[in-house]
C-alpha cells in the first residue's frame, strides 16, 4: 500500500485529530506503549455487534470482544472491573455515547489509559449540512430507524468519535476499528463488515446535534487510531474458525500481542500481521504505519511478563485440572491442535497437558501436583505441540452452485485423499470452488478472499467433475503448503534465531523484512552481524520488484547446530524448494552423479543462501506479479527423511545452492513433519499420544514464514 494512497484514506481524520502527517504516522508504536506502560488506572469500553434491526447478522464481534477483554486483563494488567462491554441491543447509538461520557470522559484521570473497541458494520452517511459529501460511519444495533415519511439513520460518525477521544483528559488513549465503510460487491459469499449507503436516508438530528457540542469543547487528547484497514476500498472481514469467529483484524492484532514481547521495530511486527492475515486468505492491509525506519516498539513493563500462548482463566476444585484460553496460537494451528499438547507456565517449568478444547478455550491438567501452586491469570506458553498425521484440504463450495453441481463437486472432491468439502460459511475451510463470475460457465478454485488461483479453472462449458479432476496436482501442492505452515512457531521456539530477506544489488545487500524467535533470552555479548544494524523496509508487505535477486541471510544464535529446509510457493503457486546439491568425490570411481546434502548452521554462525559464491538464477525473481512465499524451517537433528524424498523428486536442476520445482511436495513435507517428530526430544509414549500424530518440541525446532509481493 502506497503512504499517499493511506494518507488519502485518512485526510479528514487528520483534520479532525488536529495533528500533521508526520505525527499520524510516528503513532503506530504507541499502541504497544499505551498497553504496556504501568498507570494509575486502566480503562476499556469495547463494543461489538452481531444482531442489527433488518440488517444480515455478523458472526465475529462478539468473540471480538472477547479477545480483547482477555488480552487486556491477562496480558496487560487490566481490571475486569474496569472493563465495560456493551454487545448486541445494548450497543445502541445512545448507549454507546452516554458510555463513553460517563464511563471513559468522567472518571478518566490525566494520565489514565483508555482504550476503545468496536467491532461492527461501518457505512457511509450523507449530511444535511453538505449533502455533497459522504461521512464515514460506525452503525450500531438501532443504526436504521424507518418510519411511514422516512428513515432515519441513527450511527456514530467517525468524526463525533475522533472527537470523544480527543475530548478525554488523558494522552494515553488508543481505539481499535474492526469495521469497514465502502460496502464491495457481494463476493462468493464472503462476509464484509461494511453496509451501503442508505439512498435519501437522514442522519439523526441528535447525532448532528452531539457532534457540533463537541466541536466547541476543549480538546486535549491525541488518540491512536487503529483501522483494520488502510485502503478506503478494502472490506474488515470476519472468517469462521475452530469453533468461533471473529474479525480478521482484531484476532491477528491480539494473537500477536499475546505472543510477541513488542521490542522489535514496528516494521517488523506490520510485516508479521499482514503475513498472518494472508495466511487466512485475506489481503487485509491494517492501518499501523510509521515513517521512522528505525522506530521500536516499546517493551513491556520490566515486571517478568513475557509472550505466551494464553492464561490460566479458571482452577477446578481437584487443584490440577485448569480452564485455558489459547488466542495466542496462530490461528492456521489453533484448528489442528491435538489433545496430548503440552504447555509450561511462564514462571515455571511445570508443564500441563492439554485433554480437550472447544474454539478459543481449553482444559489441561498438571503433570505434577506436588508443591506447585496454580493461580488465575498465570501465562502458559507451548512445549510440545501434538499435530495428526490425518489433516484435509477443506474445500468450500460456493452456495451459487446449483444443488447438482454441488453433488458433482463433492463427489469428486471425495475421490482424492485427505481433501475435504464443506459449504460455504458452515465450517472452517482452505479455498473456495465457485463459478467464475466473468464467464459462469466456468469453475475455479479461489482463495477466501475470493481471489482466483492460478491455473486452477476449467474450461468453458466443462463439466463439474472435469475440472476437479484436473485440479489433482494443484490441490496436492496448496495441502502440502498448508501442512508446513502449520509448522510456523516464531512466537514459541526457543531456538535462538534471525534470518532477513535480502535484495542483492551493486552496493550490498538491502534488507526488505526479518523474522526471528523471540522466546529466546539474548545477552549483551551475544552475536553482533552488521545485517542487525540495517533498516528494514517500511511496508507492511515487502516488495521484490521482478528481476531482483534475492537471498536469505541466516543466523544461529543458539548453542546448537541446526540443519535447514527451505519450501515455498512462487508466485504462480507452484511448490518449490531449496536443493543443496554436492558432487561427491569418492576414489577410484566414475560416479560422480550429484547428491543432496545436510544445510547445517553452527553455533554463533551466519549462512547466506545461496552461498556468496552462487550465482543461480533461481534467484532471480521473474513474473508474474503476484504474491510468493517461503518457509524456513530448523531442527536440531538431520533431515534425512526430508532429503530422501526430495531425491526422489525428478527434478533436473542439479546446480549447487538452487531454487528449483518441488514435484512430490506432499511426500516431502510428510517426511519432513516425520524428521521434525524424530528430532523432539519429547517421547511420544510418555505423553499418550496417539500412533498417527506428530509431536513437536518447541526445543528442537524452529519455522519462520516469509511473504513478499512481486511487482
Amino acid at each position: 500500500m502506497k503512504r499517499r494512497t493511506f494518507l488519502k484514506r485518512i485526510g479528514s481524520i487528520l483534520a479532525v485529530l488536529g495533528i500533521t502527517e508526520a505525527e499520524w504516522l510516528s503513532l503506530g508504536n504507541r499502541y504497544y506503549q499505551a498497553l504496556a506502560q504501568p498507570s494509575p488506572r486502566k480503562l476499556a469500553l469495547l463494543i461489538g455487534i452481531n444482531q442489527y434491526l433488518k440488517i444480515p447478522a455478523l458472526s465475529g464481534c462478539l468473540t471480538d470482544v472477547e479477545l480483547q477483554r482477555e488480552l487486556l486483563i491477562h496480558r496487560f494488567g487490566f481490571q475486569g472491573s474496569d472493563i465495560l462491554t456493551l454487545t448486541e441491543e445494548e450497543a445502541s447509538r445512545e448507549f454507546i455515547e452516554r458510555a463513553f461520557l460517563d464511563r471513559l470522559g468522567k472518571q478518566a484521570k490525566p494520565d489514565d489509559l483508555v482504550v476503545f473497541h468496536f467491532s461492527g458494520y461501518g457505512s457511509r452517511v450523507k449530511l444535511e449540512t453538505s449533502p455533497e459529501t459522504m461521512q464515514n460511519a460506525l452503525v450500531s444495533a438501532n443504526g436504521s430507524l424507518t418510519s411511514e415519511k422516512e428513515t432515519i439513520v441513527n450511527c456514530i460518525l467517525e468524526e463525533t468519535l475522533l472527537l470523544l477521544l480527543r475530548s478525554l483528559p488523558t494522552d494515553r488513549v488508543t481505539a481499535v476499528l474492526d469495521t469497514s465503510y465502502y460496502a464491495p460487491t457481494p463476493v462468493l459469499g464472503l462476509k464484509s463488515r461494511a453496509l451501503p449507503e442508505s439512498v435519501g436516508a437522514k442522519l439523526a438530528a441528535e447525532e448532528l446535534d452531539f457532534l457540533q457540542q463537541l466541536k466547541t469543547q476543549k480538546l486535549p487528547s491525541t488518540p491512536i487510531v487503529l483501522a483494520a484497514t488502510s485502503n478506503p476500498k478494502q472490506s474488515a472481514r470476519e472468517e469462521l474458525f475452530s469453533g468461533f469467529s471473529a474479525g480478521l483484524f482484531t484476532y491477528a492484532l491480539t494473537q500477536y500481542l499475546w505472543e510477541f514481547t513488542p521490542t522489535t521495530r514496528i516494521q517488523v511486527a506490520l510485516s508479521y500481521m499482514e503475513n498472518s492475515l494472508s495466511k487466512l486468505g485475506s489481503k487485509q492491509q491494517p492501518a499501523l504505519l510509521s515513517s521512522q525506519k528505525n522506530q521500536h516498539l516499546t517493551s513491556l513493563p520490566p515486571d517478568g511478563i513475557i509472550g505466551a500462548e494464553g492464561a490460566i482463566t479458571a482452577i477446578e476444585e481437584d487443584g490440577k485440572t485448569v480452564h485455558l484460553w489459547l488466542a495466542g496460537l496462530p490461528p492456521q494451528v489453533l484448528l489442528y491442535y491435538e489433545v496430548n499438547s503440552r504447555f509450561t507456565l511462564a514462571t515455571t517449568t511445570e508443564e500441563l497437558v492439554l485433554r480437550s478444547r472447544t474454539g478459543l478455550t481449553a482444559k489441561a491438567q498438571i503433570s505434577q501436583i506436588e508443591g506447585v501452586s496454580l493461580q488465575v491469570g498465570q501465562l502458559v506458553q507451548e512445549a510440545v505441540r501434538v499435530l495428526s498425521q490425518n489433516i484435509h484440504l477443506i474445500i468450500a463450495l460456493d452456495t451459487g452452485l446449483e444443488r447438482i453441481e454441488r453433488v458433482d463437486a463433492t463427489s469428486a472432491f471425495a475421490a482424492f485423499p485427505h481433501i475435504s468439502t464443506v459449504v460455504v460459511g458452515e465450517k472452517p475451510a482452505d479455498y473456495l470452488f465457485a463459478k467464475l463470475q466473468q464467464t459462469p460457465s466456468r469453475y475455479g478454485l479461489f482463495s477466501l478472499s475470493g481471489e482466483l488461483i492460478s491455473n486452477a479453472t476449467g474450461e468453458a462449458g466443462e463439466a463439474v467433475k472435469s475440472t476437479v479432476q484436473k485440479l489433482a496436482p494443484k490441490l496436492s501442492t496448496l495441502l502440502a503448503a498448508k501442512l508446513w505452515r502449520l509448522t510456523e512457531n516464531q512466537g514459541s521456539s526457543c531456538l535462538a534465531l534471525k534470518t532477513t530477506l535480502e535484495i542483492i544489488n551493486n552496493i550490498s545487500p538491502r534488507a526488505i523484512v526479518q523474522r526471528e524467535t523471540v522466546r529466546t533470552f539474548k545477552t549483551e555479548t551475544s552475536i553482533q552481524k552488521p545485517v542487525q544494524t540495517r533498516l528494514i523496509a517500511s511496508v507492511p508487505t515487502p516488495i521484490v520488484p521482478i528481476g531482483s535477486q534475492i537471498q536469505y541471510r541466516v543466523e544461529n544464535q543458539s548453542d546448537r547446530p541446526v540443519y535447514l529446509i527451505l519450501l515455498g510457493l512462487n508466485n504462480n503457486h507452484t511448490a518449490i524448494a531449496f536443493y543443496s546439491w554436492e558432487t561427491p568425490q569418492a576414489p577410484n570411481t566414475e560416479d560422480t552423479k550429484p547428491v543432496l546434502k545436510q544445510v547445517v548452521i553452527a553455533p554463533g554462525e551466519t549462512l547466506t543462501l545461496p552461498q556468496t559464491n552462487t550465482t543461480s538464477e533461481d534467484w532471480v525473481i521473474s513474473g508474474p506479479a503476484s504474491e510468493c512465499e517461503h518457509q524456513l524451517i530448523f531442527s536440531t537433528a538431520p533431515f534425512n527423511g526430508t532429503l530422501a524424498a526430495l531425491n526422489a523428486a525428478k527434478n533436473s536442476t542439479a546446480e549447487e545452492g538452487s531454487i528449483g520445482p518441488l514435484l512430490n511436495s506432499l511426500d516431502v513435507v510428510q517426511a519432513l513433519l516425520q524428521d521434525l517428530h524424530n528430532a523432539s526430544a519429547f517421547k511420544t509414549d510418555m505423553n499418550g499420544t496417539a500412533a498417527d500424530s506428530h509431536s513437536l518440541d518447541v526445543n528442537n525446532w524452529a519455522s519462520l514464514s516469509f511473504s513478499f509481493q512481486v511487482l
